[in-house]
């Protein structure tokens, strides 16, 4: 599968099925949309901001971006994200540039030291777009986990920019949950979904990593359960992000 996967004519292909999917899910999930002030703000006050969401919510993360983002006005006016460079990566960042976002190739948390994967690139090229007026998503749990915790490659991207993070929520109901270390979510078409822009998580170079990332989670965290709630996937009283 994987050799599959790095021949460009099936990349271009699945990355083609990729963005009609997720460009049909963005048009026709019927969407509850809360935005925290302090993080419309953010759009208006900064020259970058980095956008945090679990990997599990990929097929979704544009939505909000295709459906209201970049329409905003403001000194935030361009979006990338973060894409591994796996096999299926090239598929899925094939998809987002048809979507008018940037793909930046590799990872911000690769455990493995001893095999390149792009992430000095990815994290100087992160930091980069952001100072240059750029929103950029990362997945924080992105690409091999643990499932829904924060890793430090946002945290560092953000401190070297001097970017705040926006906790980012995506939730639809029904959709397939996949088999995988994620559980990682295809969603239907004419459903019902959530997208949730929580407050922002500063990030000044003199704040300790490790008291930015714990915040970061609890935050991630209740906008995850706040977007499950609204399309009915959790009820109030759920609390255990496994139970997602």
């Amino acid at each position: 599968m994987k050799s599959l996967l790095r021949s460009s004519i099936v990349a271009a292909i699945l990355g083609r099925l990729i963005w009609a999917w997720m460009a049909l899910v963005a048009h026709t999930v019927r969407w509850t949309v809360e935005v925290d002030p302090a993080a419309r703000q953010a759009w208006r006050d900064h020259d970058g901001i980095v956008v945090a969401s679990w990997h599990s919510r990929i097929m979704i993360l544009p939505s909000a971006w295709i459906r209201f983002i970049r329409g905003w006005k403001d000194r935030v006016n361009r979006a990338a994200m973060l894409i591994s460079l796996s096999p299926d990566g090239e598929a899925v960042a094939r998809a987002i540039d048809h979507l008018d976002l940037h793909a930046i190739r590799g990872s911000a948390a690769n455990k493995k030291k001893r095999k390149d994967k792009g992430g000095a690139r990815a994290i100087a090229e992160a930091t980069r777009l952001l100072k240059s007026g750029s929103a950029v998503c990362i997945t924080p749990d992105g690409p091999r986990g643990p499932a829904e915790r924060v890793s430090p490659g946002a945290i560092m991207i953000a401190q070297r920019a001097g970017a705040p993070i926006v906790p980012y929520a995506l939730s639809v109901k029904p959709c397939w949950r996949l088999d995988t270390w994620d559980r990682f979510i295809i969603p239907f078409p004419f459903s019902r979904g959530a997208i949730i822009l929580g407050a922002p998580v500063e990030a000044p170079r003199s704040a300790d990593p490790e008291t930015l990332r714990a915040e970061l989670q609890v935050r991630l965290d209740e906008v995850t359960r706040r977007a499950d709630m609204l399309c009915g996937r959790i009820s109030e009283t759920e609390t255990d992000p496994a139970s997602r």
